[in-house]
């Protein structure tokens, strides 16, 4: 176990940890990122979940890192069905820079977490394919269907960001 793996293991489901140090410590030396990416496989879920936070903060300031993974995001961190790794690869995916294959990929996935028994999971589903919505017109129609629905129909949390999320589907495109 690296010095990553080891501070993103401190503490249980119910606290960051060090989480944030492990951000600062990254952002600082970037080949730090790898580990981080391979903690997302680690066996105890607040490992897991840590990682997927620290990734999810890090590359809100360097999408550009995620790149390089792109692949085993697709392929691999996809399918893992801890309710905390899925929200944050929610948050995270759309930073990819994705084919017409791969956003497809990515749609039907966010559709499928749509179906998930973690509110918070949907709502990031929500915002990941509006997000995707935004890159690729013929995403437009089927998301503001899907918000809409869940505007009458979800939780209190969908619902709030379902509001704004037609605000952003129905603003004209920028040119």
């Amino acid at each position: 176990m690296n010095n990553i793996e080891k501070l993103l293991t401190i503490g249980d489901l119910r606290s960051v940890g060090r989480s944030e140090q492990v951000v600062d410590m990254t952002l600082k030396e970037p080949l730090l990122f790898q580990h981080i990416v391979n903690a997302l496989f680690a066996e105890r879920p607040a490992t897991k979940m840590r990682a997927a936070d620290a990734i999810e903060k890090i590359t809100r300031q360097h999408p550009e890192w995620l790149q390089p993974y792109k692949k085993l995001f697709l392929t691999k961190v996809s399918k893992i069905e801890q309710k905390e790794v899925r929200w944050h690869f929610a948050q995270i995916v759309p930073r990819f820079s994705l084919t017409g294959s791969e956003r497809e990929q990515i749609f039907q996935l966010m559709i499928s977490f749509l179906d998930d028994k973690s509110q918070i999971v949907k709502t990031f589903a929500m915002q990941a394919l509006a997000d995707l919505a935004m890159q690729e017109e013929k995403y437009v129609l089927p998301v503001k269907k899907i918000v809409n629905d869940l505007l009458k129909n979800g939780a209190p949390s969908q619902q709030s960001r379902a509001r704004k999320l037609l605000l952003t589907l129905e603003a004209p495109p920028l040119t």
